[in-house]
Formats: structure tokens, sequence, C-alpha cells
């Protein structure tokens, strides 16, 4: 399977999984209900900080500030080494987390329906199509860094491979992880930029509104109401299109929801105990691989590509996936471990209310940074702006532990729940 693969330390981690996790044969380990929840939910509550430490850079506007801009901050050379742990520990790993985890919901939605002898694919199509409707309006009334567009779309593609032996499954999903390598190889020898005409479309849409180059970082600072940030976030739909065809979005996340929906149906989560020795594996050699090529991708990220496009988009795919899977391994380790550790107890508080978390970041980050709530963008070192996204995990999380308290789902997934199943469901615990 690694000659099959090309490259054998992806091939060892996808044979580890092939002998050592994925036999439907094996006995499974007496873990309860409540246990297998507080892990998935954990693993979600842990993505949803990563990401949170990932996209408040956008949030704040630093990000949208010039190098020279950056440069001229007293804390440039602080911010640089922040950034180059970003690139290093969060950047691509925790989003690889969250979309793996929808892959293994996926194969909850199917076990459950065929549980109650429904129809699995129409209750997840409808599921997805809700999703969809969410994310739009996400992306156009919110913020332009929505994910779940493309979560959604490349949703209604995994129906398509679940009747794909185990095997099939991990050859596709190391395909569409690896297969953007050969796309960037392909454009920097033909010279040809297939995210280009989007590109050129984002600015022309872009300068209609009156904003340049050289205003973009500040626009959203200095409105005074929504219609500036409603032009802004009109012209970002089509760069967020740009971001997604020029980084192959679609094939990386499909990949990870293939692997997500293979572990899922393997029941993997609920297998822990027995599994423990092959996920100290997974742990072992996610961080043997994934650890030095992340140094690589950091390094290559935060100094312009010095190797080329495809030598960055090899780093990418070899980097954000065996780190993601040696996270991941941690956490369950620590489950199996601790099993009432607080900290774990905590991460899955807003795992629960994982939809309702991630967007109310979004809000959270509009608030503190636009100009139509506290107008703080570009005012903060990146140091800062990472303080201020733990922070806004740490109130979601307080948040979200009182609401459980007394409500049994998050709000949008309450509504995301009822309109899924087409009937009404009780909100408040008695």
């Amino acid at each position: 399977m690694e000659k099959k693969c090309g490259f054998p330390f992806i091939g060892k981690l996808l044979l580890l999984l092939q002998k050592n996790y994925l036999s439907m044969n094996q006995p499974l380990a007496p873990t309860t209900e409540k246990q297998r929840h507080l892990i998935l939910d954990a693993l979600r509550g842990f993505a949803l900080l990563g990401i949170c430490i990932a996209n408040f850079p956008e949030f704040s506007l630093w990000s949208f500030m010039s190098s020279e801009a950056q440069q001229a901050l007293d804390t440039s050379g602080t911010d640089t080494a922040v950034r180059f742990l970003q690139y290093l520990l969060v950047d691509a790993k925790f989003y690889s987390i969250f979309s793996i985890l929808f892959g293994i919901g996926f194969s909850i939605i199917l076990s459950h329906a065929s549980e109650r002898g429904a129809n699995g694919m129409r209750v997840f199509y409808r599921r997805m199509v809700i999703l969809l409707v969410i994310a739009i309006g996400h992306l156009m009334l919110i913020w332009s860094g929505d994910i779940l567009v493309l979560y959604a779309i490349a949703g209604m593609l995994l129906p398509l491979v679940r009747h794909w032996s185990n095997r099939n499954l991990l050859i596709l999903s190391a395909t569409l992880i690896l297969l953007p390598v050969g796309i960037d190889l392909w454009q920097e020898c033909s010279g040809i930029n297939l995210a280009a005409p989007i590109m050129a479309a984002w600015w022309t849409k872009a300068h209609s509104y009156g904003i340049t180059e050289e205003n973009f970082a500040a626009w959203l600072r200095d409105i005074d109401g929504y219609r500036g940030m409603h032009e802004f976030l009109m012209q970002g739909a089509i760069e967020r299109l740009w971001e997604f065809v020029d980084g192959h979005r679609l094939l990386k996340v499909l990949g990870l929801f293939t692997l997500g929906y293979c572990i899922g149906r393997n029941r993997i989560y609920a297998r822990l105990a027995e599994l423990r020795h092959q996920i100290k594996k997974t742990l072992f050699y996610g961080l043997a691989i994934g650890v030095p090529t992340s140094l690589l991708y950091a390094i290559s990220a935060t100094q312009e590509h010095p190797w080329g496009l495809t030598a960055h988009s090899f780093l990418y795919a070899v980097s954000a996936t065996p780190l993601a899977l040696a996270y991941m391994s941690g956490i369950c380790l620590i489950c199996l471990r601790r099993p009432h550790d607080f900290l774990l107890t905590a991460l899955s508080k807003p795992g629960r209310l994982a939809l309702s978390c991630y967007i109310g970041q979004s809000v959270a980050g509009v608030m503190i940074y636009y100009g139509i709530g506290l107008g703080l963008g570009t005012s903060m070192c990146l140091g800062e702006v990472v303080l201020v996204a733990i922070g806004v995990f740490a109130a979601e999380t307080v948040i979200a532990w009182i609401w459980l308290r007394y409500m049994r789902y998050g709000p949008l997934e309450w509504i995301w729940r009822m309109l899924t199943y087409g009937r009404w469901l009780p909100l408040l615990r008695k």
C-alpha cells in the first residue's frame, strides 16, 4: 500500500489505520454512550479553540495589513515569532480535525437512521441543504471567511463513496489530500493560474465599492454603519471563492471527510480502550511526521514560499493531516487516562454547541474589531490578538456550560435539528 501511495510516511499512517483499526469483526470495548459523546464533543471543542486562534488575525485585520505596516509595529519581532508558531502548530491542523469529525458525524447519522428504519440519505441531504442556507447567511451577512459553505457542498458528495471498502476509502482520502500538489506543480510549470479570473472579478467588485489595496485593511475598522460592512462582504464572498479555488480546498476537505467517515464507520471513537496501543502509535507517527514537516511548512509560509509553490503545497499536505491525527490521538489518550478530566469536560461544552460557537466567534470578532462595534481593528499586535481569541473561546465555554444546564441543544443546533427532522423539539430541560 505504501508503494501505491507514493509517499512512505503517508502510507505508514494509512497502513496503520488499515491493519490496526479498521476491523469490523473486533468486539466493542465497554465504552458507555456518555463517554463516546464526551470524546467527540471534547475533540470538537478543541478544534473550535484552534479555529478561533487561526481566524482572529483576520477579524482583527492584522492579516490584511501590509508587511511594511506589520513591521512598523513596536511588537514586530514578537509578532514574527507568534506568526511562525501559528503556522507550525495551528494553521490547517484544527480545520482538519473539524473536517474529520464531520465525516465521523456522517457515519453516525447513517447508523442512527438505520437503527430507526429511516432513510439516512434523505435525512443527511436535508441536513446539508439547511447547513448551506445557514452558511450562505453567515458568509453574506457576517463574515467572508466562512468555511461552512464548502462543508455543505463537500458533504453532499460524501455519500457517493459510502459503500466503498476501508482500503479504497483510505486510498481516496490520500489521493484527494495529495492531488493539490500535482495541480500546483502543473500550474507552476505551465504558468497558468486557475484562480486568476476569480481574483480579477474580486478586485473589480471591490473597486466598484471604492475598496482598494490601500484602504483594504482599514475599511472594516473605519465603517460607521452596516452598509459599509455589507459592501465589504459582497466583494469578500468572491474573494472567498478565489481562496477555495486557489487553495484547492474542496479536494482537501473532501479527503478529510472521507477519512473521518472511514474512522466513524468502524466506530474507532467507541473502541478507545481496546485500541489504546494503536492510538499511541498514531500519536507517535503523527508527531514524527507532522512536527518536522510543519516546521518546514512554517518556514515556507513566513518567508513567502522560498522553495516554490509546489514545495509549499507538498509541505501543507504532509504536515496538516498527520499532526491533526496526533492531536486527536492525544485527546483520546487523555480521555482514556482521565475520563473525568476538568479540561476535557470544559472543552466538551462548546463542542456540543459547535455551530452556534463557530458563528458566535464571528459575531464576537465583528463587535470587537469592526467600526460598527468597538473598532479595534489594526490596533493590536498579533500576540494580543491570540490572547483575545483565547478569551473569546473561554467566554463561549462558560456560556455554553451555563446554557446546557437549562437547554438541550444550542440555539442554532436546535433550529438545524428541527428543520432536518421536520418536527418541533423541546429546547428546555425538564
